[in-house]
């Protein structure tokens, strides 16, 4: 660890990062639809459509520039990745605060989804600092930046809100500005030179980064089983405002409750409950907990007709969220260090993909099991299918799960000989 910062702080500093960037997108959903309507003149339900396509356009930005950007950082080091990410995020909100055209409101998500490194560089830079013991639990900051993020965005965007819809892009604009500063000043680089590799554009992109990465197959059979997760866990935000509203007739406000309540669930399962968890079961076992909570929250929630069962299932789903830094651990301890970033980004790109196919898949099952013309009336169906998704990636995944922790040097030659060890 370089002088002028300890371990600790600097995953302090990571988490802080991971809560400012996280607050920035949540303050901007509570204005978005009004800042739409503003620029299109079209009514909710129509400017909702254009709201859809930022959200796509933003997903395949990170899909085709995660692994860039993972493996700049594997050949320029942590550090600059970062500060690039945070200052470009400052520019990005100040664009849509400034936006007078919805095209110009597209140009400022493209960037903000192409400079989107903050979550694959943040986890490569947890990866340099933490040892393979304490990856999965120290993986866990990611998910617990996200989820209190989560809570105070929305919270503090409708609250500036009510200044004008362009209020919250200048405050999350200024936080991530700050950000930037603090880090520039602050934050050490982690990579070591002689962990430091070329950048190739054969490898810097999606395909050729999963090209290098199944060099190790057993990355690559969990690789597929992130994805599986990735498209049944965002089901959340593809349908849970509508899901919540057909089934328990919830308002707006309800719906933000359950919604700070998942966050505050997610923050204190992947922030505290994963670093006692564990240490005692090691990232296969843990990722085994995890799935099995996620399976009985989407069923739960499959078959739910009142508020408390949500809520009930709901506190299944902040367990669920142990899964998502058990897989990465498992993943990261098979790679060597100075291929680190190269596989966060390949995550981050997995991820960006996921978020292009859930919605879709999602709304339109919601939209075939619901409504007066449905012929099987349903409306729990998109949780049904992520339900089948889980199981698929728990089947995948499940010769990972019994093993504990190995030494990369053991586990990187062991599993080119059978995958599944």
């Amino acid at each position: 660890m370089p002088a002028g910062m300890s371990k600790r702080s600097a995953l302090t500093f990571i988490l802080i990062t991971l809560i400012i960037n996280s607050m920035g997108i949540g303050l901007m959903m509570p204005v978005m639809p009004s800042l739409l309507t503003e620029l299109t003149s079209l009514p909710v339900s129509e400017a909702a459509r254009w709201g859809g396509a930022l959200s796509v356009i933003y997903a395949l930005m990170q899909f085709l520039c995660g692994p860039t950007l993972g493996n700049l950082s594997d050949r320029f080091g942590r550090r600059p990745v970062l500060l690039v990410s945070m200052f470009a995020m400052a520019v990005d909100y100040l664009i849509m605060a400034l936006s007078w055209h919805l095209v110009i409101l597209f140009i400022g998500r493209t960037l903000s989804g192409v400079a989107g490194a903050t979550f694959s560089a943040a986890s490569a830079y947890i990866a340099d600092v933490s040892s393979k013991e304490d990856r999965a639990k120290n993986f866990g900051l990611v998910g617990a930046g996200f989820g209190v993020g989560f809570v105070l965005g929305p919270m503090i965007g409708g609250f500036l809100g009510e200044y004008g819809p362009r209020a919250p892009f200048y405050a999350a604009a200024l936080l991530s500005f700050i950000n930037f500063l603090f880090g520039y000043f602050m934050l050490p680089e982690t990579l070591k030179e002689d962990n430091k590799r070329s950048f190739d554009w054969k490898r810097a992109n999606p395909l050729g980064a999963l090209k290098q990465i199944a060099k190790y197959p057993a990355v690559r059979t969990l690789l597929l089983a992130v994805f599986l997760f990735d498209i049944a866990h965002y089901v959340y935000p593809a349908v849970w405002s509508y899901y919540a509203e057909e089934v328990f007739a919830w308002t707006p406000g309800d719906i933000g409750l359950s919604l700070a309540f998942v966050g505050v669930g997610f923050a204190f399962v992947q922030g505290y409950l994963i670093r006692v968890l564990e240490p005692k079961f090691g990232p296969g076992r843990t990722l085994l907990i995890g799935l099995c909570a996620n399976l009985v929250a989407f069923a739960g929630l499959a078959v739910a007709d009142t508020g408390w069962m949500a809520y009930a299932m709901v506190t299944f789903a902040a367990f669920g969220a142990l899964a998502t830094p058990a897989f990465t651990g498992l993943m990261s301890n098979r790679i060597p260090d100075n291929a680190q970033g190269e596989l966060q980004g390949l995550i981050s790109s997995a991820a960006g993909l996921s978020m292009v196919v859930s919605p879709f898949v999602m709304t339109q099952t919601f939209a075939h099991f619901s409504g007066p013309d449905a012929v099987i009336s349903f409306p729990g169906a998109p949780f049904a299918l992520a339900w089948l998704l889980i199981l698929a990636s728990m089947l995948i995944a499940l010769p990972f799960m019994k093993l504990k922790q190995k030494h990369l040097s053991d586990a990187t030659a062991s599993e080119r000989e059978n995958p599944a060890e």
